[in-house]
This record gives C-alpha cells, sequence and structure tokens, in this order.
C-alpha cells in the first residue's frame, strides 16, 4: 500500500537560489560589471600619468619595453591588480546576489554625479565673484597685486581655486545624500533673469554672467543623465519595448546596456582621452579659457563635463545590467516593477 506524504514533509519543491542557475553565469556577470568599472578608473588613472606626469604609458612598453623601464609595468599593474582584486571578491562572495552589486554601482554613481553637481555649484559661484571684483577692479585692493595677477592666470586659478573646490565638493557629497539638480535648474533661470534685468535696466553686462549660464547649464544636462537612468527617467521612443513582458524588457535593458550602452562610454572615453591633444585631455592640460579674458576660466572644465558624463553613464550602465539579469535569473526576493525603481 502507497502512503502519501506525512504530515512533516512538504510537498513543495525549495526554491532554487539564484546561485544554482550555474556556477559561471552569476559570477562572471558581477565580474565582468565591476571590472568594467575598475578599468575606466584604471584608464583615467593610467592617462593622468602619461599627460601630466610623462609616464611611458602602454603604447611605449609593447613598442620598446626597455625604454619604458619600471614605470611601464607600474601602468600594466593598475590594469591587472583592479581586475584580479574584483575577481578575488567575486570568488569570495558567491552568495552575494546580482542586485546587491547593482545598488552598490548605482550609490556610486549617485555619490559621483552628486559631488560634481556641488563642484560646478561652488566653483561658478567663486569663479562669478573673482571675475567680477577683477572687472571692478577691486581685486588688488582685497587681495595684493601678486595674487591677483596670478588669479588672471588660468592655471593658477585651476590648480588653486578650481581643483581644492572639487575636493570639499567630495566630502560635501558624502555627508549630504540629496542631489540638488532641481535647485540648479532653479540658480540656471536666476542668472539668465538677473542678465537681463542688469543689461536692460542697468545697462551692465559681463562676459563672466553669460559663461556661468553656459557652465551650470551644461552640467545639468550631461550630470543628471546618470540620474536620470537610475530612476529610468529617459524617454523611451518606441513602440515594441511597451508591449514586452518583464523579462523581454529585462532582456533588452540587459543586452541594451552591454552591447550599446557600455561601449558608447568607454568611445567617448577613448575618443577623449587617448592623446594629449584630444577634446577632453587637451583643454584640461592647457587649463582652456575662453576669448574674453575676463570671463570665466572655466572652459576646460566644460570638457571634463564629457568625462563625468561617460564616467557616471559607464557606472550606472553596469548597475543597470546587473539589475535586470538578476530579474531574468530570477533572484530570491526580487522581483521589481521595472518601469518604477525607488527614488533616491
Amino acid at each position: 500500500m502507497s502512503h502519501g506524504p506525512s504530515d512533516t514533509e512538504s510537498t513543495e519543491t525549495p526554491h532554487v537560489s539564484h546561485a544554482s542557475h550555474g556556477n559561471i553565469i552569476v559570477p562572471a556577470l558581477r565580474i565582468f560589471a565591476l571590472a568594467s568599472v575598475t578599468a575606466c578608473g584604471s584608464f583615467m588613472v593610467s592617462n593622468y600619468l602619461n599627460f601630466w606626469w610623462k609616464w611611458p604609458g602602454l603604447d611605449n612598453l609593447f613598442i620598446d619595453p626597455a625604454a619604458t623601464g619600471t614605470l611601464g609595468w607600474v601602468q600594466v599593474m593598475i590594469y591587472v591588480l583592479p581586475v584580479v582584486a574584483v575577481a578575488l571578491l567575486v570568488l569570495r562572495t558567491p552568495d552575494r546576489a546580482l542586485h546587491e552589486d547593482s545598488e552598490m554601482l548605482s550609490d556610486l554613481t549617485t555619490y559621483f554625479i552628486r559631488a560634481a553637481f556641488w563642484g560646478v555649484l561652488l566653483i561658478g559661484i567663486a569663479d562669478v565673484l573673482i571675475s567680477f571684483l577683477r572687472v571692478e577692479g577691486f581685486l588688488v585692493g582685497i587681495v595684493g597685486k601678486q595674487l591677483a595677477s596670478d588669479l588672471g592666470r588660468s592655471a593658477f586659478r585651476g590648480a588653486y581655486v578650481h581643483y581644492p573646490i572639487l575636493g570639499v565638493s567630495f566630502v560635501i557629497a558624502y555627508f549630504n545624500r540629496s542631489l540638488g539638480f532641481t535647485w540648479l535648474a532653479l540658480l540656471i533661470v536666476v542668472a539668465e533673469i538677473l542678465i537681463v534685468i542688469a543689461r536692460f535696466v542697468f545697462s551692465y553686462e559681463q562676459a563672466f554672467m553669460a559663461d556661468l549660464v553656459r557652465f551650470w547649464y551644461g552640467a545639468l544636462f550631461l550630470f543628471a543623465s546618470a540620474y536620470t537612468l537610475i530612476n529610468e527617467g529617459h524617454v523611451r521612443v518606441d513602440i515594441l519595448y511597451t508591449s514586452f513582458s518583464e523579462r523581454g524588457k529585462a532582456w533588452a535593458n540587459t543586452l541594451g546596456s552591454t552591447i550599446l550602452g557600455m561601449p558608447l562610454c568607454w568611445i567617448v572615453l577613448t575618443m577623449g582621452l587617448w592623446t594629449q591633444s584630444n577634446v577632453i585631455t587637451g583643454p584640461m592640460l592647457s587649463y582652456e579659457v575662453t576669448q574674453s579674458g575676463y570671463g570665466l576660466y572655466v572652459k576646460y572644465l566644460l570638457a571634463a563635463f564629457l568625462l563625468v558624463f561617460a564616467v557616471s553613464m559607464l557606472i550606472e550602465f553596469a548597475s543597470y545590467m546587473l539589475r535586470n539579469a538578476a530579474v531574468l535569473l530570477d533572484e530570491p526576493d526580487y522581483h521589481p516593477d521595472l518601469e518604477e525603481h525607488a527614488k533616491i
């Protein structure tokens, strides 16, 4: 006689952990995403050493290894060691879910663009103040003739005013967890209104006033791109995606991030940083400014906005890929509505 299951026996099939989808898929996805982010950091560090400190670079290492010496191999390790560290970290944390790494990368993106926001806000205010005092002849009386002369040089102002403010901005961003894109948009409108009032009411206009609007306007759009992606705010101009199932959307987002999004960011990085005359490296090396000598000295930072855009979008595309791969692999306790993610 056959017996049915006892009261203590469960007839349900145990839930399969995401790790059981295969011993390769989940770790491979994690290593790919995290290594892409670390490789981005290695690329920027290596280029900084190449162009600012005149290191030989990886190209010369393969052309003439003897001429590059130890520095060339140090640059190789700058690329290799972070990837090895990522692989070891993934292998030591086999139970870590994809969506956990996705959330970590999104937090990193948010912190990065938050710091960039504070940087352009404070640099814009500081540079406007310096330019105004310089135009009106007050700067010499306040800081002295020598310092006033130094502040008239873009390299000095960049190194001793802008970059320290950027450092402070990263500290502020660590403690202040809110994003101020709404306030930045409002400040752009206020700055433009002040230009109109000053021009038509007081017949007063200076080059730095329009420069400030362009500086903040460029930052608003390029910095907010990754944040908008985090919150699913980008407009999708298609007739197919909206009819997809949840898994269909996850497939589209995973493949789109991997095949289109991340390579696009690498194209911006390589085209902008590959040589010292490229569109990002060139202006930053020379502290490029506008033709107006009394405008803001921030044109080289406008070129750096492309760098902020590419890095933040690359990190967020890696996060987006992991987030949607988690849906495809049916991670336990993770079934988000892909149309509505939690707002930061």
